[in-house]
């Protein structure tokens, strides 16, 4: 392995997946290079989102606001700075769109050999489980650490 891929939201599940990528990189001497995804307009996603009919999401989680592109650029560097600590090369990745979707094409674009994820999905991720959805459209292999 030579790149080691991580996907992140800042949840507990995703701390734990970090934590597993950053000890298997360091086994591995593995570049880590650790993704996320953003929502730069959420109340207009949970608009639509509710005039389909889709859900009633009550009160909209704190990752849901107009400041989300800016948590995720800090949250990134926490990560980043918690592997270089561990003596792990780090670098990080971010993009505006669906998690599952985001973090399957930001490994692919790293040529990543294996991309970690939490076994409980992401927070932003409301109908399906991102998971699932890495699993079955990843083109690297998948290690899904079980969080709970």
């Amino acid at each position: 392995m030579k790149v080691i891929a991580v996907g992140t939201d800042g949840s507990a599940t995703a701390d734990k997946a970090l934590e597993f990528a950053i000890d298997l990189a360091a086994l591995h001497d593995a570049k880590l290079v650790v993704l996320s995804a953003y929502n730069s307009n959420p109340s207009a996603w949970v608009s639509g989102v509710m005039a389909a009919g889709w859900m009633d999401p009550g009160p909209i989680e704190p990752q849901w606001n107009p400041q989300e592109a800016e948590r995720v650029e800090q949250l990134l560097a926490h990560a980043e700075r918690r592997a270089q600590k561990r003596g792990v090369e780090c670098s990080t990745a971010s993009r505006e769109g669906d998690p599952a979707e985001t973090l399957v094409e930001l490994a692919e674009r790293h040529e990543a050999d294996v991309l970690v994820i939490g076994n409980r999905g992401m927070q932003r991720r409301v109908l399906g489980s991102v998971p699932n959805t890495i699993t079955h459209k990843a083109r690297c292999s998948v290690f899904v650490v079980r969080t709970n």
